[in-house]
């Protein structure tokens, strides 16, 4: 038998699980804008964008906040690409 078994976000529910409860947030802002981005978007999110979005995730409320704002732009390890996408993405939501 070739080939290996990749887990992927879509593929695997308990993966989805985790990213819904790690948008929870506790500044309301973050929690409504990042509950309403995964309503309408969770079941379409490639691995990049779940990596973007995790990334995100890893950030503490205020910073998260004022990226979603534009108060600031992406810096450090956050300052990638497909990170800046999604954002743009969340800015729209």
């Amino acid at each position: 038998m070739t080939g290996s078994s990749v887990t992927t976000h879509q593929s695997d529910p308990a993966n989805r699980a985790r990213l819904r409860w790690r948008s929870r947030r506790g500044l309301l802002e973050n929690d409504i804008i990042l509950t309403r981005f995964l309503d309408a978007n969770e079941e379409s999110l490639t691995d990049e964008e779940v990596d973007a979005l995790t990334r995100l995730l890893d950030l503490a409320d205020n910073p998260l906040m004022d990226l979603i704002l534009a108060r600031h732009e992406p810096e450090g390890e956050v300052d990638l690409p497909h990170v800046r996408a999604l954002l743009a993405r969340l800015r729209q939501a």
